[in-house]
């Protein structure tokens, strides 16, 4: 398995991250502790977690993809093995994250700091290694958009504040480093210039969503991932399963996030003609399309690390088995060849 530095630190991840969003709703405590033990086994070192997790967010489930990571290290004794991370929400609905009545989650300091300590209290550590803001707190699409459209300027949290709150914690040795997720190009580029400036803790990641159906992330924020090393901690790479075939005859597995959770599959669907050609050219290629969507982000070189998630077994294998494959110049051709007919087509 590759090392990669995480942005100007001393850490090195493993290319594969494992994700973990669907423990909780779609995997079992049991299931989830099988797939750390075997991602470890497997020379991956890095976990994604969130508050918000398991997807979808509901009150009821919040915060029991933590639990699940925390009840595994409490027993295997191992917080030394892994680099985890995990997520603050942004501006959003789901205030049953936060204690009291509050009209919706934001990155405040207070909140900040609350959500730290009831993530540290549910992983059963000390510390996090990385600590992301899950998406801005300004009142501005995160998901899915096509265009762009102006916010209230007014109505955000400083990012100074942020990160000055971020900061806080990095002293008190709580989390060691910050990223942020689904960023803007101007967001990165900001925090970074408020960190040179006030002497503030330095972004080192940016999880954004990215796929050969999803690469708007090369259009302006790859450029800051390699030249700042900011790099991107890619997710979704296999477009929520339509990068698998799986859904190639237009109908959804029984038990797949497309059959119990289709709204999150809306962003895709119209891009059949485009998965298709992904798929049928990944086989052409004698790799499954699988094998060839992986290696594809992981062989990009401003992606630090390939997060994957899986609800089997046999899923996870194959997804870090796509790892050990030599990326091609006829791959590369066809790559780029897939994104100069289609594109960004992924309202994602």
């Amino acid at each position: 398995m590759e090392l990669r530095t995480l942005g100007r630190t001393d850490l090195e991840v493993s290319s594969v991250c494992l994700g973990t969003m669907t423990w909780g709703k779609q995997n079992t405590e049991s299931e989830a502790h099988e797939q750390l033990d075997y991602a470890l086994s497997r020379g991956i070192n890095f976990i994604d977690t969130a508050e918000m997790y398991p997807v979808p967010g509901e009150a009821k489930t919040q915060g029991r993809t933590e639990s699940y990571i925390g009840t595994w290290t409490a027993a295997r004794k191992n917080r030394d093995k892994y680099v985890l991370a995990t997520k603050v929400c942004g501006r959003s609905g789901m205030t049953w994250c936060r204690d009291g009545d509050v009209p919706m989650t934001r990155h405040t300091p207070w909140q900040i700091d609350e959500a730290v300590e009831k993530s540290l209290r549910r992983l059963q550590t000390d510390y996090i290694d990385l600590y992301q803001l899950h998406w801005p707190d300004r009142a501005m699409p995160a998901f899915g958009f096509d265009s762009y459209y102006d916010y209230d300027a007014e109505d955000i949290v400083p990012l100074e504040d942020i990160l000055g709150a971020l900061s806080r914690h990095v002293e008190k040795g709580n989390i060691r480093h910050v990223g942020v997720s689904n960023e803007t190009a101007w967001g990165t580029m900001k925090f970074l210039d408020i960190a040179e400036r006030s002497g503030l803790p330095r972004l080192v990641s940016n999880q954004c969503v990215y796929s050969l159906i999803a690469r708007r992330f090369d259009y302006d924020r790859a450029e800051i991932a390699m030249r700042e090393d900011v790099g991107l901690l890619a997710y979704s790479p296999l477009a929520m399963g339509m990068l698998t075939g799986k859904y190639d005859e237009g109908q959804s597995p029984k038990g797949s996030r497309g059959d119990l959770f289709p709204q999150f599959l809306e962003g895709y669907r119209t891009t059949q003609e485009a998965y298709l050609d992904c798929n049928e050219t990944a086989r052409k290629l004698g790799l499954t399309p699988t094998e060839f969507a992986l290696k594809f982000v992981e062989s990009r070189e401003f992606v630090t690390s390939n997060i994957i998630g899986a609800t089997t077994m046999g899923q996870l294998k194959e997804n870090i088995d796509a790892q050990d494959i030599d990326w091609t110049d006829d791959m590369e051709k066809e790559a780029r060849r897939l994104h100069k007919t289609y594109r960004c087509p992924a309202s994602r």
